[in-house]
């Protein structure tokens, strides 16, 4: 699982992940939470047919926690800020936009929090020590707001959500918690992203290729 992740400096971002165009300020924060906004990275075959043009490397935003375009009402108890890579394919929350709508999501690390034997939790910060910039692969899906419900981020009544995508923990880190983000290495970014890549089966076949990655555990809190 990650449910609490940290953002990097946004001048930073825009140079590791080769960004074109910036719709959203993104500001440096340790302590990024579900629901907040957060800046995902895309080259958004969607929104660009809708507009009439094609696609880009973008920075935008997004609200943590993503909202299946079919859902009808805004239901809190439906809080995916996670999808697994076992299923994401499958499951009809996600698989629409695994096929179409991958993402990147900027973060320096992220946060979990190890069971002690006498019941109380350390929290650690996992990072890459070659790296201060990482990207967690993603998903991102567009969900027209209905009449009457008001929500921040949202453009012309369309909301942009997304989920971070989650694999079984590397033996060094399951200690910690036994699941983590799929970290997609700068050289693996345009084949992610890359929006010619639809089929179901090719996009697990990618998922399924992205290497370990060799994150350090610091045991650090939130700021």
């Amino acid at each position: 699982m990650c449910g609490r992740f940290a953002v990097p400096d946004a001048d930073g971002i825009i140079d590791v992940f080769n960004i074109r165009v910036v719709t959203t300020r993104i500001d440096p924060s340790w302590d990024v939470r579900p629901t907040q906004q957060i800046g995902i990275v895309v080259e958004d075959a969607t929104a660009a047919e809708r507009d009439g043009r094609e696609p880009v490397r973008e920075l935008r935003a997004a609200r943590w926690g993503l909202v299946p375009s079919w859902t009808k009402t805004l239901d809190k108890r439906m809080l995916l800020i996670n999808a697994r890579s076992e299923t994401v394919i499958s499951k009809p929350s996600f698989r629409s936009a695994a096929r179409l709508r991958r993402a990147l999501i900027p973060a320096s690390g992220y946060y979990e929090w190890a069971h002690n034997p006498d019941g109380t939790k350390t929290p650690f910060f996992l990072h890459a020590p070659d790296s201060p910039i990482i990207g967690l692969a993603g998903l991102f899906e567009w969900w027209k707001v209905p009449d009457g419900i008001e929500l921040s981020g949202v453009e012309d009544g369309w909301l942009c959500s997304a989920t971070i995508i989650t694999r079984p923990a590397v033996d060094s880190l399951g200690h910690i918690h036994d699941r983590m983000p799929v970290v997609v290495p700068q050289d693996m970014h345009d084949a992610w992203l890359d929006p010619e890549v639809t089929d179901g089966d090719q996009v697990d076949a990618l998922l399924h290729s992205i290497p370990d990655p060799a994150l350090v555990p610091v045991p650090r809190a939130p700021k």
